[in-house]
């Protein structure tokens, strides 16, 4: 069996090594053995190009695709500064284990935070760009003339003087064994012929037909399958199981504890595995949370709100004593859930275990952090681990910190050595066993002057810390600066209002749900503490809400361009159509500003989302249709949560297991989503998260509008939305 998967294998690389003829600007494959490697390695110039005789162009991409369209972004700004036949590029994807031997060439594997483009964007230019100047300079040295005389467009190198012409592909083998030149310049996006264009996406074709293999899909000669459960409450552990009445069922190869909390079936199909393991008695030691409740963690944070310490994550001024000292004071409090990312394509990993080596295919968000998990549960050194990254069918946030999955099928396969295992969790187990998105409450108070003008703001946040549970390294002094995100005094999560008095805290409450990045991760919470706590204000100093925040923005000029496009575009001020009603937000997120304007009606307490206008400035749009779309999805996202989204916890475990209890919008209930894209320049927004925070405030406003009702809790469905 192992055999005959190594054999496999290496036609892959072989196949693959003679496609990829002639230039190859930096990467192994993927392959079974070093010598293998070694034996498939061309000459390398960097690491970012391959151009086939044919002049196919693939692009290496170390981010992870999603659904986001960061293949295409990152192809776009490659093949901008290539200058080559945008018809004819491709992209893969870098092994983790490649990019160890190459000294992190490729850098970041990480895919999240709406990083993928803006953290990359200048080193992934700088690699089309310096192969674009070897393939002219192999050109000029077969003619006999200089560089500088040459010019490279749409994969053609042209000698200016003479007209002599020679396409990439044939001049690929030479180019490689140049030196990498130095002090290449990139291109003003103001020159831009391929980045910055609306082009189509280089996925879409294969989503379509059905020939795009995800994780969940794929097939290995020999593979079996694995099914898993895991102690449905977190913290315990697994006690005991009883395997003699499902150890002979059709299909079922072995029966196996995992760690020290779960026990999986491996069989010959997954449906084979899943229907032993639901017929297996189970005994699990529930541990010390059996008695945790939604109730008792919400009192747990209730506690936060009023207690004596706190970390400061923003302050200026005194905010308590200009408070007190005000003409009028305002307080609100407001709550948000848990919620599950749901992912389409639930957790699942495929692992191949030998004595020496152990490989990994899967879906990931971060392609190095899974090597670490495999290589930890392999009990081997990450030179002899490699993992194979596979399209995400969902990330969300769900595939980046967290690769427990990643450690499962690993210690599965290693019970059964030389045989590929691909263990998949059900949709309930994947419910069960996320990494949610914290919960947390929050205390506004304010006071207004005569004028109803705000003289100070003080915001304590009570709530999980991400950082605490997934990374403790990277907090600061015992602060988690991920908490106050849209509420920072600078940077990419700044607070974009300008107080004369602030103090913003974190009371920091961990139960013992863990917590993990959502898409758009506290962003969404803290901007719907602020834009529906600064509309509440505005209603309350009796001012209009789009003039009173523009009061508060006059030192945010970006900000105020955004909220004034939404305004513009949808009518603020003008009559909406009869029983529709308008609500307003904006915010700094992910390096980006945007602001939306959702219009809605309630009729009976029936609540529907008729038009959302947004506006984002990103600095640089890479490919404006794909922002676009990244606008709509995240509309979707941030309405689901709003509406429906809300993981419960009943005797320490979650309640909710599948999507008849976890909803999500139908295409009935999603509005027109109008889009500006509106970038300035001058620096790299993120896109894929940034507009899910302005979301839910929007909505949340103009249902005030519309009842005279403020909500103050998610999700919507718990509310009576009847008019006040």
């Amino acid at each position: 069996m192992t055999q005959s998967l190594n054999l496999s294998r290496r036609g892959f690389v072989i196949g693959a090594a003679s496609a990829a003829a002639g230039l190859t600007l930096g990467m192994r494959l993927p392959v079974a053995t070093a010598a293998m490697a070694d034996a498939a390695q061309p000459d390398e110039v960097n690491a970012w190009v391959v151009v086939k005789p044919d002049d196919t162009i693939v692009v290496r991409v170390a981010r992870s695709e999603m659904g986001q369209g960061t293949l295409t972004g990152l192809a776009q700004l490659v093949a901008e500064e290539l200058e080559c036949d945008w018809s004819k590029v491709t992209t893969e994807y870098p092994t983790p284990g490649t990019n160890l031997k190459r000294n992190r060439i490729w850098q970041s594997y990480s895919t999240g935070g709406s990083r993928g483009i803006r953290e990359s964007h200048e080193y992934v230019r700088m690699g089309g760009a310096t192969a674009r100047e070897m393939l002219i300079q192999a050109a000029a040295q077969e003619w006999g003339v200089k560089p500088a005389e040459c010019r490279a467009e749409n994969s053609i190198i042209t000698h200016t003087a003479s007209g002599k012409k020679v396409s990439f592909g044939k001049v690929a083998a030479a180019a490689g064994k140049l030196p990498v030149p130095e002090g290449v310049k990139l291109k003003d996006p103001k020159d831009w012929k391929i980045a910055g264009k609306p082009l189509k996406r280089l996925d879409t074709a294969d989503k379509l037909t059905g020939k795009q293999v995800y994780g969940i899909d794929l097939k290995l000669p020999g593979m079996l399958n694995a099914a898993i459960k895991d102690c449905p409450v977190f913290g315990g552990k697994l006690a005991s199981f009883d395997d003699s009445t499902v150890k002979t069922m059709p299909g079922v190869k072995a029966v196996v504890r995992v760690g020290d909390s779960a026990v999986a079936v491996v069989a010959q199909t997954w449906w084979q595995a899943k229907t032993a393991l639901d017929a297996l008695p189970i005994v699990w030691d529930n541990g010390p949370n059996e008695k945790v409740s939604s109730a008792s963690i919400g009192e747990f944070l209730k506690e936060g709100l009023t207690a004596e310490k706190a970390a400061v994550g923003n302050q200026n001024g005194d905010a308590l004593g200009a408070i007190a000292k005000a003409t009028k004071k305002y307080e609100a409090v407001y709550g948000y859930p848990y919620q599950n990312h749901a992912t389409m394509e639930p957790m699942n990993a495929t692992a191949l275990w030998t004595q020496d080596r152990c490989d990994v295919w899967c879906p990931t968000q971060n392609g190095e952090a899974a090597l670490a998990a495999c290589s930890e549960a392999a009990d081997l050194p990450q030179a002899q681990c490699d993992v194979t990254k596979i399209h995400l069918g969902g990330g969300f946030g769900r595939r980046g910190a967290f690769h427990d999955y990643v450690r499962q099928a690993v210690l599965i396969a290693k019970q059964m050595p030389g045989t590929p295992v691909k263990l998949i969790w059900s949709r309930e187990e994947d419910m069960l066993h996320g990494a949610y998105h914290p919960i947390t409450q929050c205390k506004l108070s304010a006071g207004l002057d005569e004028k109803g003008d705000i003289v100070g703001l003080h915001i304590r946040l009570s709530g999980q810390s991400i950082l605490a549970s997934v990374a403790p390294e990277r907090m600061a002094n015992g602060v988690d600066p991920v908490a106050f995100q849209t509420f920072q005094p600078k940077g990419e999560h700044a607070i974009s209002y300008s107080f004369p008095n602030l103090l913003i805290e974190h009371a920091m409450r961990n139960p013992h749900v863990p917590p993990g990045f959502w898409r758009g991760v506290n962003a969404n919470h803290n901007a719907i503490y602020t834009e529906c706590f600064i509309d509440e204000l505005a209603y309350e100093a009796k001012q209009d809400p789009l003039e009173f925040r523009r009061k508060l923005l006059k030192n945010h000029p970006k900000n105020l361009a955004v909220l004034n496009a939404v305004a513009e575009r949808a009518g603020w001020g003008k009559p909406a159509a009869p029983g529709v009603y308008r609500g307003l937000a904006h915010c700094t997120a992910f390096g980006s500003h945007i602001a939306g304007c959702a219009e809605v009606s309630v009729t009976d307490g029936k609540l529907k989302v008729h038009r959302i206008v947004a506006a984002t400035d990103c600095g640089y749009a890479v490919n404006p249709q794909q922002i676009e779309a990244q606008v709509e999805g995240s509309f979707v996202y941030g309405l689901s949560a709003a509406l429906y989204g809300e993981i419960t916890i009943k005797d320490g475990r979650v309640e909710q297991e599948n999507f008849d209890t976890y909803q999500v919008m139908r295409i009935d209930e999603m509005p027109e989503v109008e889009t500006i894209v509106m970038p300035s320049g001058g620096f790299w927004g993120g896109v894929g998260e940034p507009t899910i925070a302005v979301a839910a405030p929007a909505v949340l406003n103009a249902i005030f509008a519309a009842t005279g009702k403020r909500i103050r809790t998610l999700p919507l469905r718990h509310h009576d939305l009847k008019t006040a």
